[in-house]
């Protein structure tokens, strides 16, 4: 057996995975599609938005205002911090920078 021969399995498997999440992006968007054509939608643009969307999720009821959530919407928000202590903080540390 040469080394042209041996298989790279890794690399197939990685093949595999990009052909399958291709296919359930088609099979999604073409669902989508379909539904819209369905609905009649009234210009292209709104057909577009349906199928663009079509990844989107509805939200479950523990997602819903009032619940408590384990992870804050704005993940770059500090709690405690306001974005003029941010800022300022920014700014000296540029100050360093330009005096170095």
């Amino acid at each position: 057996m040469e080394r042209n021969d041996i298989i790279d399995f890794k690399a197939l498997e990685k093949e595999l995975q990009a052909a399958l999440t291709a296919d359930e992006k088609y099979q999604r968007e073409n669902a989508a599609k379909l539904r819209a054509v369905e609905q009649r939608v009234a210009s292209y643009e709104e057909f577009r938005g349906i199928v663009l969307a079509s990844h989107l999720k509805p939200l479950e009821r523990k997602d819903k205002i009032g619940e408590k959530r384990t992870v804050p919407w704005n993940c770059h928000s500090t709690p405690g911090r306001t974005s003029q202590d941010e800022t300022t903080e920014i700014s000296q540390q540029w100050e360093k920078y330009r005096q170095a």
